[in-house]
């Protein structure tokens, strides 16, 4: 009898087998859920050490699985930080995608379509994919169309417990996907909530009964009730997306699919609050990052190999046996995952790449429009090094624009109204105001990043080391900014076209058409 059953397992699975690779999959690939917050700090999660967030749901993944101690995103805004995801590539290496709202070129290749064409994953996506911007004639999560995150579910709504918090249900627009799946075809699904995203229903953490003695307020915030009920409002939201992750573990597992499926939760980058999201400090770039795949990773490991969103794309591609394409810069994390160790796995992978052009508009350098604010940095365990390229330039944009590379929030507007002479002034020049040529922060005695030693004499040695090795790796990545060319990331368009004529009062100015004039036309996306 046991004999009869082992020979009829045997040949189930090989029809499996059979059936699979007449649909382009193998019956043991991994599932893939790939799960991003918009807009989360690393310090909001459980699993990091917060207190006044919870976020039980992240925190399994992180204790059923893996959790990466120095994961970064490359470039701390929504799209290029999203495209560094997708594609594999470093920011500097993405040409148009490397600023925010770009018009996106059909030249580049995502890892979901890669999966559905060269290994029969079925893909999809809800929320929010990449974007903001243009890809293929559309507005990136504007519509009801494919993304580079794959085709959009979106569908199905619920009415939110907050305003400011998105009606689509995205745990139930995942279920819906798995539904509509052929037998246990493999799947690659993008659970990305458009939470904590501004903007938060003003003083919601009342209606929920928060204490506000219980919020942490960084060090480049003042300590008053302001800013913490805002702090309290954005953990509100944090949570509704760890509600999600929780909902998609639990039907992941009344499927029975749980154990082969890859799941990696994190966000794009920090907090929308002033110094932190858009910007190069630890809070704006240094994200969440959790690992589960079952029983294939050892379980209750914190790991502190340096990982960087370009290295996703090349990983979720060899975990599902597929060779990465050329355009892939990143490395694979999964030697990480698959070892049984803690700590530093790979001795080389002690420091990370990050930089930045244009995120949002109103900023100008003389006759120059919608300009970014370029910056490139190195973080390594003990320091991070900043260099910013045009420091006569606002970081955070014009102040006669209204600082538009931080979003609109009661905290921005604490921090705009004070004026000089006040005891809490210097928290607004640490904010927006200009800053040098340089910048390091000693990273264990000041991880919010307050006090700049790079003018310190005593420090003149590493500021050239990092400065030296940070020059060495661009320049062998070819970033154009490093190379001479930088100046094309200020002319790479803007795809809010009538928005930036109104605003600069300049009706006739047109940035697709100066692109094309300096550059030739073809080559952004803009067809």
């Amino acid at each position: 009898m046991k004999i009869r059953t082992l020979l009829l397992m045997s040949l189930l699975s090989i029809i499996t087998l059979v059936c699979g690779q007449s649909r382009g999959w193998s019956a043991d690939q991994p599932n893939i859920l790939f799960i991003i917050a918009d807009d989360a700090s690393r310090d909001s999660f459980g699993a990091y050490g917060a207190n006044y967030v919870k976020t039980p749901n992240f925190d399994r993944i992180a204790s059923e699985g893996v959790l990466f101690s120095q994961a970064y995103n490359c470039n701390p805004k929504c799209s290029p930080a999203r495209a560094c995801l997708l594609t594999g590539r470093y920011s500097w290496q993405l040409e148009e995608a490397c600023n925010h709202q770009p018009f996106l070129s059909e030249k580049w290749q995502f890892y979901p379509w890669i999966l559905k064409e060269q290994a029969g994953y079925s893909i999809g996506y809800t929320g929010k994919g990449w974007g903001p911007g243009i890809w293929q004639g559309n507005v990136a999560g504007k519509a009801n169309t494919d993304n580079p995150a794959g085709p959009a579910w979106n569908k199905i709504s619920a009415k939110p417990p907050y305003k400011g918090i998105s009606n689509i249900d995205y745990a139930a627009n995942f279920t819906a996907f798995l539904d509509s799946l052929d037998d246990d075809a493999p799947f690659c699904f993008w659970l990305g909530t458009k939470e904590p995203h501004r903007g938060y229903e003003l003083d919601s953490w009342k209606r929920d009964g928060r204490d506000l003695s219980e919020v942490t307020v960084p060090d480049y915030f003042p300590d008053t009730e302001t800013i913490r009920g805002d702090l309290a409002d954005y953990a509100i939201e944090v949570e509704w997306f760890d509600t999600h992750i929780g909902r998609a573990l639990e039907e992941l597992q009344r499927r029975g699919r749980l154990e082969n499926t890859l799941i990696i939760a994190t966000s794009d980058h920090g907090m929308p609050f002033p110094r932190v999201k858009g910007q190069i400090y630890d809070d704006g770039f240094h994200v969440p990052f959790a690992v589960r795949w079952g029983d294939r990773v050892k379980a209750g490991r914190t790991v502190t190999d340096f990982i960087t969103f370009p290295d996703v794309a090349p990983t979720i591609l060899e975990v599902a046996g597929v060779a990465a394409p050329d355009q892939v810069t990143g490395q694979s994390f999964l030697p990480q995952l698959l070892s049984e160790e803690s700590g530093r796995i790979d001795p080389e992978r002690n420091y990370t790449l990050l930089g930045k052009e244009r995120h949002d508009i109103g900023r100008t350098d003389g006759e120059l429009l919608s300009v970014g604010y370029p910056s490139r940095a190195i973080r390594t365990d003990d320091w991070l090094y900043v260099r910013n390229f045009k420091p006569q330039r606002w970081p955070v944009g014009d102040p006669q624009f209204g600082f538009l590379n931080c979003d609109g929030s009661p905290t921005k507007s604490y921090l705009t109204g004070l004026t000089v002479g006040h005891e809490h002034y210097h928290f607004f020049e640490l904010a927006f105001g200009k800053r040098p040529e340089q910048e390091l922060y000693a990273i264990e005695a000041d991880p919010d990043c307050v006090k700049n030693l790079a003018v310190d004499p005593q420090h003149v040695a590493i500021v050239e080391q990092l400065w030296n090795q940070l020059q060495e790796k661009l320049e062998a990545q070819g970033d154009p900014r490093i190379n001479g060319n930088g100046e094309i990331f200020d002319f790479y368009p803007n795809r809010s076209i009538e928005r930036q004529q109104q605003l600069y009062k300049r009706p006739d100015w047109n940035p697709v058409e100066e692109f094309e004039r300096r550059y030739g036309s073809g080559s952004v996306g803009l067809k």
